[in-house]
């Protein structure tokens, strides 16, 4: 069951997304076995031996109704140190060309942001980020690569990201971060959550992206 909350993408669908989150943890219920937020929207994925959908929608429209009465934890801010350009970030001058800016100017602009973790998902721990400088919005690549090294630092369409593991993807790699944005041996597994506000820092030392 797909619960919807807000018809645009925005921070006001976003802390909905939060507050249901929220509430569906700390009291959750017996019969749902996952749930997947997205933008706006959040998945309940649930047992129908225990179940059905009528009761379902019921349930939730409860915590619909109590959603303005939670109050959210302050949100955590993260600072993720990335080595930019090189071997690390194989895309960082190509990006500076295509937007008649230096590889210093891309990376003075990429940390001076302030991002907002939008959602998770592609990949487990792959965080969407809002809130990159419109002159660094760059187009998915035409053709993805076939493996792009976790903890590549990309740009893809108006969003910025690290990949927490390695995968194919379409996003331009302008740098990498020697943090694990995803450890199953980890509590919590995701270095990030949604909400959460997040800054890049410049490394100096290359050896410590490796």
């Amino acid at each position: 069951m797909v619960v919807r909350l807000g018809g645009e993408i925005g921070a006001e669908a976003r802390e909905r997304v939060r507050r249901l989150l929220w509430l569906l943890r700390a009291e959750p219920v017996a019969a749902v076995r996952n749930l997947n937020p997205a933008y706006a929207t959040v998945l309940v994925t649930f047992d129908p031996a225990r179940t059905d959908h009528a009761e379902m929608e019921r349930v939730l429209r409860g915590y619909l109704e109590r959603l303005d009465t939670v109050v959210l934890p302050e949100r955590r801010l993260a600072e993720i140190p990335v080595c930019y350009g090189g071997e690390f970030g194989p895309d960082l001058e190509a990006v500076a060309a295509r937007h008649g800016l230096s590889p210093a100017g891309v990376v003075a602009r990429h940390v001076a942001g302030d991002y907002t973790v939008d959602f998770l998902g592609f990949a487990p721990g792959f965080a969407y980020l809002s809130g990159l400088d419109e002159r660094l919005a760059t187009p998915r690549l035409a053709t993805p690569r076939r493996k792009v090294p976790a903890g590549s630092v990309g740009i893809g369409g108006n969003q910025t990201g690290v990949y927490p593991c390695a995968t194919a993807g379409g996003w331009w790699l302008i740098g990498r971060t020697p943090l694990k944005m995803f450890d199953p041996e980890r509590e919590p597994m995701t270095l990030l959550a949604i909400g959460d506000r997040v800054r890049f820092a410049p490394v100096g030392l290359e050896s410590q992206c490796r």
